[in-house]
Order: C-alpha cells, then sequence, then structure tokens
C-alpha cells in the first residue's frame, strides 16, 4: 500500500500532509473528471437518438470520440443481427478507415491530417492508403456533411457517420450506422447520411440546452 502511495504520489493523485503524515486526493482528480464527464454526458444525451436511429434502420449504431489519431467508441445500439467482432465500448480504431472517425477527421487542421497520412496502413484492400486520395475524400466528407466506410477496417462492413458539435462549432464526436455491405446501396447511404446529420443536430442541440460543466467549474474554481 505504501508503495502505491508513493507512486501516486509522483503522479500528483495523492498529497501527504508533512506535518501528520495523512494522505488526501489532489485535484488531478477533478482534472481527469472534467475529462471524462463530458463524455458521459454526451452518452446520456444520445442515448435515445440512439435507440431511434437503430430501430429505424435495423442497423448498428456508433458514438465515438478522437483519442490522438484514433477513435474510441463510448457508446453503441447493436442492431437486431449484430456484426460479430467489429467493435466494442472502449474499443479503438483508426480515424483514417472508419466512418466516425473520417466524420471527424475531415475537420482538422491541416498539420493534424498530414500527420495522419503519414500512417495509412491497410486494414483491408478496400483502405485508403493514398494520401491524396484520403485527401480527396475528406473534402466530399465536408461537401456533403457524411463520411462513407466501404469495408475499409473489415472486408464487407459499411458505415455512414456525421460529425457532433459543440456549442462553440467544435467537432467533439461522431454517430454513426455500421453493418453488412450488402445492405448499404447507393440510396441507402444517402439516406443514412442525411438521417445522420439531422441526428447529430439534436444531440447538439440538446448538449446547447444542458451545460454539464457548470458545476464542475464553480467547484474546481472554488478550490
Amino acid at each position: 500500500t505504501h508503495r502505491l502511495l508513493q507512486e501516486l504520489i509522483k503522479s500528483q493523485y495523492v498529497i501527504q500532509d508533512k506535518q501528520s503524515g495523512k494522505y488526501s486526493i489532489s485535484c488531478k482528480l477533478i482534472e481527469l473528471g472534467s475529462a471524462v464527464l463530458p463524455h458521459l454526458e454526451l452518452k446520456k444525451q444520445a442515448e435515445s437518438i440512439m435507440q431511434q436511429l437503430m430501430q429505424e434502420t435495423s442497423e448498428s449504431v456508433h458514438l465515438s470520440i478522437q483519442n490522438q489519431q484514433d477513435v474510441v467508441y463510448v457508446h453503441k445500439v447493436d442492431s437486431p443481427v449484430p456484426i460479430p467482432f467489429y467493435t466494442h465500448i472502449g474499443g479503438r480504431a483508426p480515424l483514417y478507415c472508419v466512418a466516425t472517425g473520417k466524420a471527424m477527421l475531415a475537420y482538422k487542421n491541416s498539420l493534424f491530417i498530414d500527420n495522419v497520412k503519414k500512417n495509412l496502413n491497410p486494414k483491408t484492400s478496400n483502405t485508403i492508403i493514398s494520401a491524396n486520395l484520403l485527401e480527396e475524400e475528406l473534402k466530399e466528407i465536408r461537401l456533403r456533411g457524411y463520411s462513407v466506410n466501404k469495408g475499409e477496417l473489415k472486408e464487407d462492413i459499411y458505415g455512414v457517420a456525421a460529425p457532433i458539435m459543440n456549442k462553440t462549432g467544435n467537432i467533439i464526436a461522431a454517430i454513426g450506422l455500421s453493418g453488412h455491405g450488402n445492405r448499404f446501396t447507393n440510396k441507402k447511404i444517402h439516406a443514412y447520411g442525411e438521417m445522420l446529420i439531422q441526428a447529430a443536430k439534436s444531440i447538439t442541440g440538446l448538449q446547447n440546452d444542458h451545460d454539464q460543466y457548470a458545476n464542475l467549474q464553480r467547484l474546481i474554481l472554488s478550490w
């Protein structure tokens, strides 16, 4: 226990009173909480919309955030016939080869995109590994408002996604549908894209109505 406490002190998660020798948690835990709470609130706000999308399309619905050059799946609503071993909550995938990842990547700054271009490794024969082709793809995403994955992470699994903005206009997440490619005709892809754009706007609207940071900010300022 003592060795564990010493490591926590080194990492600044715990502080020790020099006079009494007693230990207490530090403000760094509040910083961690401030990083996690928005995603928990985002999941809560998106839940009903994700359930509705699944019921309307019979496809799996994903809610993703960006972490470095990956997406992290923070929530998922499986379709009646889920895709085995494709994704799981807490799982990761490269930004450039999944729909939710490309939906967020399209709105990153040019320096970040250039760094992603340096790490384009094929996951399937459909993965975009050309920097020029990826740039063209990202331009199309910005024009139409949604992204498409055509078997780029796993053969025969397609996806469509739209970015979610916060009230200041920054991209904070993406919502997407995925399923077997034989169900994703061009007509359905376009329809799903429009549905996801509206879903993303609805989630953004919910966030504007619920400022989940206010109480936490007041707590931090009071320390």
